[in-house]
């Protein structure tokens, strides 16, 4: 079974976030075996804290950090068992654990997710200097390859001029091997 979800997700504070995680197995989801464990860690190796449990259905976990800001909003059918966080606050920054077993598959399977807490959203990044840039140095580089095409042409025409010059020449007589015409005895 391979358990699937975002390493990093940054969610702004106050809003809602989805914690997406998804699951593949090769049998169809049975709800009276199937479980799931969605937990929380403050960090790396503090201990687990159980936010949301699955066990034939969804089950209420004794009150928590977290209240009832907790809402599983995947599809079983889908394979989804993402839920939302809702009112987000900075101190829900850390990790969350799901984990998923869906017998006959024999082992659980874990994913991580490292949620960070932003106050405020980033700046949209504005890419027109890159345009510009991008564009002015691939016009550059076009004008250089056309100006060594019309280079390579233009002395290709020049050395079948010399060689059409040279074939004249030898039908006109003789030559001193270099497109010369030898000169006659004096």
């Amino acid at each position: 079974m391979e358990v699937t979800a975002p390493a990093i997700f940054h969610a702004l504070n106050g809003s809602s976030a989805r914690l997406a995680c998804t699951f593949n197995s090769c049998y169809r989801v049975t709800e009276k075996q199937f479980s799931l464990n969605w937990t929380y860690q403050e960090c790396w190796n503090c201990s687990e804290m159980t936010l949301l449990q699955f066990k034939s259905k969804v089950v209420p976990v004794e009150q928590n950090r977290f209240g009832n800001r907790v809402k599983f909003t995947g599809n079983l059918a889908k394979y989804d068992v993402s839920f939302t966080l809702h009112d987000v606050q900075l101190d829900d920054q850390g990790f969350y654990n799901c984990y998923v077993l869906n017998p006959p598959d024999r082992h659980r399977g874990h994913a991580r997710i490292d949620l960070r807490v932003i106050t405020e959203e980033p700046p949209e990044r504005d890419s027109t200097v890159a345009v510009i840039v991008g564009a002015s140095v691939g016009g550059f580089l076009a004008l250089v390859i056309l100006a060594l095409v019309v280079v390579k042409c233009l002395r290709r025409r020049k050395q079948q001029k010399l060689n059409t010059d040279d074939q004249k020449t030898e039908e006109e007589g003789k030559t001193d091997g270099e497109g010369n015409p030898e000169e006659g005895p004096k």
